[in-house]
């Protein structure tokens, strides 16, 4: 693209989920191009849709719970893969699984993943995604079928196809994500992912064997019950996109509703879950 843009680099507190937050509100408007930053997001917007105004309706922006600045950058052009080549660098879980996106040179991983991920989340190297790769990496999901809700850019899903489980559902919310999940699934060749745009809707009168659910806490707590009604019985569900203070909560949710607690994995005060339901 030759375009001009105008770049907004946002520095954010508390990051998450301050950071998927911002995402939803600036996709909403004409901002086309996101990248997670250390600190942040930044965001990006072709100067002739740009106003002075623009964030003036951003609710996160007005919110007390969170502490959000911002600098603004003018960019005649932009080279996206530069873009991705500085911000996103190959990700190694356990010296099993590689995830790279398609400029990075391949592999011998047993498992390895190309993922562009555009304008969705899910790269593997939020701690919550590098969690759950680490669950399935351990996990035998063989023939099982599985959904994974609030899928982002469908890394989660294309391990669990390179695993060998089928079919499998991967639902998103988000337009961006929806399109970006059917782009990734083709690029890693996977044949037994279907993507739906929705929510936990979408849920019913399905069953699943394996069910991985990287939200946040209160999107979890919200649609528990359509999860655990949606797993079969001896089925197995991965939980993450919570902090360790969340513990509690999530626990609490997942046992009153005859989920048995298996297994945690925490990695930088994230945290992830493991769930078995009982026959």
């Amino acid at each position: 693209m030759s375009n001009e843009y105008i770049g907004y680099h946002f520095s954010i507190e508390p990051k998450e989920p301050g950071t998927e937050i911002l995402l939803a509100e600036l996709g909403e408007l004409d901002f086309e191009s996101f990248i997670e930053i250390e600190n942040g997001l930044s965001a990006y917007i072709q100067k002739d849709l740009w106003n002075e105004n623009i964030l003036e309706n951003i609710y996160i922006l007005q919110n007390p719970e969170f502490k959000i600045s911002h600098t603004i950058e003018n960019i005649e052009q932009v080279n996206w893969n530069e873009e991705w080549e500085k911000n996103f660098s190959p990700i190694d879980v356990d010296g099993k699984c590689y995830v790279r996106a398609p400029f990075h040179e391949k592999s011998n991983a047993e498992f390895e993943i190309v993922i562009e991920p555009k304008m969705s989340f899910g790269t593997g190297h939020h701690e919550t995604t590098h969690m759950i790769i680490q669950h399935l990496l351990e996990t035998d999901v063989k023939d099982k079928k599985t959904l994974d809700m609030g899928c982002g850019t469908a890394i989660l899903a294309i391990l669990a196809e390179m695993k060998g489980a089928k079919p499998i559902d991967a639902i998103d919310i988000d337009n961006w994500c929806y399109l970006n999940s059917i782009e990734n699934a083709e690029r890693n060749n996977c044949n037994e992912i279907t993507v739906y745009e929705g929510d936990a809707e979408l849920l019913k009168g399905k069953k699943y064997d394996v069910i991985i659910a990287n939200i946040n806490r209160n999107i979890l707590l919200n649609d528990m019950q359509s999860y655990v009604d949606c797993l079969n019985n001896n089925g197995i569900i991965f939980l993450s996109g919570f902090y360790t203070e969340d513990f509690d909560a999530i626990n609490e949710s997942c046992t009153s509703k005859g989920l048995t607690f298996e297994k945690e994995i925490v990695r930088n005060n994230w945290m992830s879950l493991k769930y078995t339901k009982n026959s």
